[in-house]
């Protein structure tokens, strides 16, 4: 692993919390990218930006809100005027607030797909349109998509949520089918199970209490497999990789 950043190579995170979206950045800052990292409030972004310089990475944060087209056209283009190509996109955007059907609102409704689908729609599109300008062999491209139970599934109470996944991961094929030919990886995995977070500390105490059983997902090994996409030889890419933890039922 490199200790310092490769010039020109940018993996830019869009939604980096503070778990999984910042141990993404995290992994790929210590492969040497300059990680670029995004949410609608860039101040929530100077702990994880400080830790991965601390670390010895280049990292640096924005604020955008990845709904709207001019923020992401203008975030794409910064990024890539101040830092070089971006090599790696995720979209690790969540949106998951769980509702009755009954009691669902046409405005939180329409929120959470824009949020978690049409967003991913957005930023993929901005940031494909330049990868094919820079289509190489020798040059690794991957746009990563997270999914969740809810891209495969529906569930009591998650008409909205899944919806908006179901409609990610298609967007996430259509576009490996489009762009895979042109040599840009599209991933899509499907993070199915609790995550080591705050909000599973603090609202679900005995899911957290089998961590130490490996019952929750690290974020650090998340990020794992998403360098293990990138990496990727080019004749034997993955489209959708299944992340659980062993006592996760399915």
């Amino acid at each position: 692993m490199n200790a310092s950043a490769v010039p020109g190579k940018v993996a830019l995170v869009i939604g980096a919390g503070d778990s999984t979206g910042s141990a993404i950045a995290a992994r790929f800052a210590r492969e040497g990218y300059i990680a670029c990292l995004t949410r609608r409030s860039a101040d929530k972004l100077q702990p994880a930006v400080d830790a991965i310089r601390a670390a010895g990475g280049q990292a640096f944060g924005y604020g955008s809100d990845a709904r709207k087209e001019e923020e992401v056209a203008a975030l794409v283009e910064r990024v890539e005027r101040e830092h070089g190509a971006i090599e790696v996109l995720v979209f690790n955007i969540g949106a998951n607030v769980p509702c009755s059907v009954l009691d669902e609102t046409a405005r939180k409704y329409f929120k959470i797909w824009e949020m978690a689908c049409f967003g991913g729609f957005l930023n993929g599109r901005e940031v494909a349109r330049r990868m094919v300008t820079r289509a190489d062999p020798q040059r690794r491209q991957t746009i990563i998509f997270t999914g969740a139970t809810a891209s495969v599934r529906g569930a009591s109470g998650f008409a909205a949520f899944a919806g908006a996944k179901h409609a990610l991961r298609a967007l996430a094929q259509s576009m490996a089918r489009e762009l895979g030919p042109k040599g840009i990886h599209v991933a899509h995995p499907v993070v199915d199970g609790a995550i080591d977070t705050e909000f599973i500390r603090s609202s679900f105490p005995e899911r957290y209490a089998l961590k130490e059983q490996g019952g929750i997902l690290d974020p650090a090994h998340i990020a794992d497999n998403y360098w293990h996409l990138h990496a990727q030889p080019r004749d034997a890419w993955t489209f959708e990789l299944d992340l659980r933890p062993y006592m996760e039922r399915w």
